[in-house]
């Protein structure tokens, strides 16, 4: 979980549009750097019109370096499932393909051992009414995505696209966790 910098971590999450999830992720306090990618697949270096296919293998995530003596792991969980739907396969609203999928890559037993308790804990709270069809799957690579993706909503946001469904997300991501977000 922890990468060369023993102050920090970093976590691979796939929840959707990587131009909702990042505008979300970026706003926590504790979280470094958010990184819009690309991850799960069986072809190197992919570019955005090749993951959009869905033949890639790909799913649309986000690199979260984070500290974790300020936000945990969990604590990232409980963001992920808030922000998104759990319980569709493959989709996200509008956007759907298997590049939308709900995926938690996980970089080691102790990551997998934290979302799979999660899981369980919000299947026996019946948190949803459908059963929950996101995958871990172990973290392999990353490709970042091209730079045009990086840092969209706060470059972007008055674009139909984020002024409609990004901005929506984030409002709602704000009131729901108005205590953990970075002093502005």
């Amino acid at each position: 979980m922890n990468n060369n910098n023993t102050s920090t971590a970093v976590a691979y999450l796939g929840n959707g549009c990587f131009w909702c999830t990042e505008a979300i992720f970026q706003n926590l306090n504790g979280v470094i750097k958010v990184v819009s990618g690309y991850s799960g697949g069986q072809v190197a270096n992919p570019t955005y019109k090749q993951v959009c296919t869905g033949t890639t293998g790909h799913a649309e995530c986000l690199e979260i370096t984070y500290d974790p003596s300020i936000i945990s792991f969990e604590e990232l969980l409980e963001v992920f499932w808030k922000t998104h739907d759990p319980t569709t396969l493959n989709r996200q609203g509008n956007d759907i393909g298997t590049q939308y999928r709900s995926v938690i890559f996980y970089q080691d037993p102790e990551q997998k051992e934290i979302a799979e308790k999660y899981i369980a804990q919000l299947t026996a709270n019946k948190t949803f009414s459908s059963p929950i069809v996101t995958t871990l799957e172990p973290f392999v690579k990353f490709y970042t995505a091209e730079d045009y993706h990086q840092n969209y909503f706060n470059e972007h946001g008055e674009e139909s696209y984020c002024h409609y469904v990004v901005r929506p997300k984030v409002e709602k991501f704000e009131k729901m966790f108005s205590g953990k977000l970075k002093s502005k």
